[in-house]
């Protein structure tokens, strides 16, 4: 047995009940149950329909996104995020190479990186060498000023660390970033590169290993093998290429506002959903939301 999920934008809440009747209707699904008003609604399905994408392609049109999954295990027990473009609207490096003088440089390497285009490695040593002179008292200028979180993590943090899930914030980003973003929106853990400073400047350099794609699916591994737990209880949410190998390894692995070729390859994607998507994918309602 399969569940479709149907939801949009909090902020538009225009999810048409008549959209969601018509396509239970053609693919011969079973009781409509609303998750929020407007908002996200889902029905089950016996098997996937021969249709699934054509019907995505028409849906997203409409400013909806369609997730078609296994209903059995759907509510997980470990969360594990990437950190810019993901829990926070920016990506930190290019705000700090705004600050540096180097900002459009910086942006359009960080574009290719996280589309696949470059080699994550080489991109984050590049990016990180034009940072070099920067004082790391602009690192708090940044998270006081230009940090915003994504819509609907603190409700996503507070309601599955509530029904016992675990969560970890896996960043390709700066641990003086993570540290202060896990402990805002109640992460478990955190992982990230280090940026490296001396007498109070930064010096170019980032601290090995470097935390990449690998890693990031390390961390998933070796976390849900410290639980105890199979990989199928695990949902990973990401938006870069460096995200990839976590979200196709994960149960339920979420393409966030992802890049074009990241989306490509995973099949659960929200576009115009926020973060409380992840929280319907697993079949809470809104009701059931905790709002730190």
């Amino acid at each position: 047995m399969y569940v479709v999920t149907l939801l949009t934008a909090p902020a538009a809440a225009t999810l048409d009940p008549a959209l969601a009747e018509a396509l239970r209707n053609a693919w011969g699904g079973g009781d409509i149950q609303w998750l929020a008003p407007d908002e996200a609604v889902e029905f089950p399905v016996a098997q996937v329909p021969d249709t699934l994408w054509e019907v995505w392609g028409s849906v997203q049109a409409q400013g909806v996104d369609l997730i078609l999954q296994p209903m059995q295990g759907r509510r997980k027990r470990l969360l594990i995020a990437d950190m810019d473009s993901t829990m926070i609207k920016q990506e930190c490096i290019d705000e700090l190479a705004d600050l540096a003088g180097v900002g459009a440089q910086v942006a359009g390497i960080t574009a290719r990186a996280m589309n696949g285009e470059l080699d994550f490695e080489q991109a984050l040593r590049e990016r990180v060498g034009l940072l070099k002179g920067l004082p790391v008292a602009v690192i708090d200028e940044v998270l006081r000023s230009r940090i915003t979180l994504m819509p609907g993590g603190p409700a996503l943090l507070a309601t599955m660390k509530a029904n016992g899930a675990y969560a970890a914030l896996v960043s390709g980003g700066f641990t003086q970033f993570t540290a202060r973003i896990a402990a805002q929106l109640g992460f478990d853990e955190e992982r990230a590169n280090r940026l490296i400073a001396v007498d109070g400047t930064l010096t170019g350099d980032v601290g090995q290993p470097i935390l990449g794609k690998q890693a990031k699916l390390d961390a998933l591994l070796e976390i849900a093998a410290r639980l105890g737990i199979g990989l199928d209880q695990a949902m990973a949410v990401g938006d870069g290429a460096n995200d990839l190998a976590m979200l196709q390894a994960a149960g339920a692995g979420i393409a966030l506002h992802a890049k074009p070729s990241v989306a490509a390859q995973v099949p659960m994607r929200i576009n115009h959903g926020d973060l409380t998507a992840l929280l319907y994918l697993q079949g809470y309602s809104r009701d059931e939301f905790i709002l730190p």
